[in-house]
Parts: C-alpha cells; sequence; structure tokens
C-alpha cells in the first residue's frame, strides 16, 4: 500500500492542533469518502443499492429524517481522521457509514467528538450511532448494543528499533510508562490488569498514561514522554507509516483479538436495520474495497455470520 504525502501532513498537523487544544470537539461535517485527497488512491465503488428488506425495518422517525447520525472520533487513522481541511472526517469508519447509509436509503451525516463521550451521548439519544471502532466488551455492552464489523487486537507502538524492548506482555512494561486513549479498552481493561501483573509478582506497576485524544498519545511517544502506546494494532501500525516512520508496530501477534463494531441506543430500533444491512455489505465488493483502500489486513475481515454483537 502506497501512503500520499498528504496524509503525512495531515498527521503533523493533527498532532499540532492536539497539542495547542487538548481534545477535538469539531462541529458537525459530511463527508463522502471521494475526495481525490482523502486518503490513500485506493477507490471505493460508490454504488450501494438500497436493501429494501433492511430499509423496512427502520424505525418511522429515522426514514422521515432520511440522515444516519454518526458519532465519531476523528484522531484514529485510518478508522477516522480529518482531511486537509481539519473539518472533513475521512476514513475506514467514514466509508464503512457511507456504505451503511446507502443501504438503508439514508445519507450519513458525521458528528466528530471525543472518544469518551461517544457512548454517553448514544445513550441520551444525541447521535443516532457511534463509529469510532468500538472493540465490543462486556462493560459497552451493558449501555449499548453493537453491530460488529470487524476484527483486531491490541498491539503497542514503540519507538523505531523498539529501544525499550516492550512487548504486549506485563513482564516486559513493568516500570515503563505507557500511554493510552481515555475510555478506551486498553486505558480501562488491559494497562490495569497488566499493571496489577506486575505488582502481583514483585514488580513496579506500569506507569499508566491516559489522554483524551489518540494523536496525544502518539504526540507523547514522538516527543520521548512515554515508552509505549497501547491501541489497536491497525490504527497504530497506519498511524506510524502517516508519521513518517517515527513510531512502529511493536513485534509480535495481537493481543486478545475481538471484534469491533457499530454503538446504538438499546432502545434506538435500529438494530435489526443495522445488522441486516452489515450482512449485505460484508458479503459486498465493497467491503474488501473499504479494507483495501485503509490497508486493512485480511485477516481482520469478518463474514456475514459474526455481523452480530
Amino acid at each position: 500500500m502506497r501512503f500520499t504525502n498528504r496524509a503525512v501532513v495531515l498527521l503533523t498537523a493533527s498532532l499540532t492542533v492536539a497539542a495547542t487544544s487538548g481534545c477535538t470537539t469539531a462541529s458537525v461535517g459530511d463527508s463522502n469518502g471521494t475526495s481525490p485527497a482523502a486518503g490513500p488512491s485506493v477507490s471505493v465503488s460508490t454504488s450501494v443499492a438500497v436493501n429494501e428488506e433492511a430499509r423496512a425495518l427502520l424505525p418511522q422517525s429515522i426514514r422521515d429524517k432520511g440522515t444516519l447520525v454518526i458519532a465519531t472520533d476523528p484522531t484514529y487513522p485510518p478508522f477516522e481522521y480529518f482531511d486537509t481541511d481539519n473539518k472533513t472526517v475521512i476514513g475506514w469508519d467514514v466509508d464503512t457509514g457511507n456504505a451503511l447509509a446507502a443501504a438503508l436509503g439514508l445519507k450519513a451525516q458525521y458528528v466528530p467528538a471525543t472518544f469518551e463521550t461517544i457512548l454517553p451521548g448514544l445513550t441520551s439519544k444525541k447521535y443516532d450511532v457511534g463509529m469510532s471502532a468500538f472493540n465490543i466488551t462486556d462493560e459497552r455492552r451493558k449501555v449499548v448494543d453493537f453491530v460488529a464489523y470487524i476484527s483486531g487486537g491490541s498491539g503497542m507502538a514503540v519507538a523505531p528499533g523498539n529501544p525499550a524492548k516492550l512487548s504486549m506482555t506485563a513482564s516486559a512494561l513493568c516500570g515503563k510508562k505507557v500511554a493510552a486513549q481515555k475510555g478506551t479498552h486498553e486505558a480501562l481493561d488491559i494497562l490495569p490488569a497488566m499493571s496489577k501483573e506486575c505488582t502481583d509478582s514483585g514488580a513496579s506497576p506500569i506507569d499508566q498514561m491516559v489522554f483524551p485524544a489518540q494523536t496525544d498519545a502518539n504526540l507523547a511517544l514522538l516527543s520521548g514522554r512515554v515508552d509505549g502506546v497501547m491501541a489497536d494494532s491497525i490504527p497504530l501500525a497506519y498511524q506510524g507509516k502517516l508519521a513518517g516512520n517515527k513510531f512502529e508496530l511493536a513485534a509480535g501477534s495481537d493481543y486478545q483479538p475481538r471484534l469491533s463494531g457499530i454503538a446504538l441506543n438499546k432502545d434506538s430500533g435500529l438494530r435489526s436495520a443495522i445488522t441486516m444491512a452489515m450482512k449485505a455489505i460484508v458479503q459486498s465488493k465493497t467491503y474488501a474495497e473499504i479494507n483495501e483502500r485503509w490497508a486493512i489486513p485480511s485477516t481482520s475481515a469478518i463474514s456475514a455470520d459474526r455481523v452480530s454483537g
């Protein structure tokens, strides 16, 4: 996969914005993901037919509105991030969201939000769905419903050559400074559990540093304030390339591969329609094209029978 100079400039700009503003709460933006500058140069089919059976399952209020309001945290390439205008959201989730909306006969409307505010926004019905590479966990399922759309695990971003010799094992992280994004599975579950392993064995705890945005965590690594960054492996590998290979994914298999998916309010009435539409999408050439465009490994693609929460 080739990565354009535009993408490198974009991540540098995003890191600068994050360093000065702390978090991303931009205004509402729409994207069709087809701009010549929007990400890698692999084209994606825009001709997704309406799935009438799935559309018939939509609540009447959504059909009447004609839009699907999608909350996303645009600090997480390749899943979602700002284009060079710092307004238009692009990425894998945007291409997938556009396909989903088209299959339901709707228009996608993207609302940038900080990651930890999306699920509360869904429960208060501020958004229709959340598409921001959400790992599907038991804790999150207590609050919202999910429709799975991809699989992946956690990884560790490190300086080139991995001078601190980090890996996704507790023993390699004891006493090290490790960053993660606030509200993520890594920050809430994995890092605390690994740190407890350290202290239970008599070693120093992990110095856990939690940041409001993924770009903030990456910037901490680039500036040498942390030894590593823990997050989903796919975005970390992609973000390292966008940053001119100034950081890389530590060697090793993904840690605890799991499903990620679309989050939605339990009382929204959307789950059946979205599940049916996503089943059709993952069986179509559009899903493969989107995955190719954003350099998603084939092992992360899921089959239609896994499209569920």
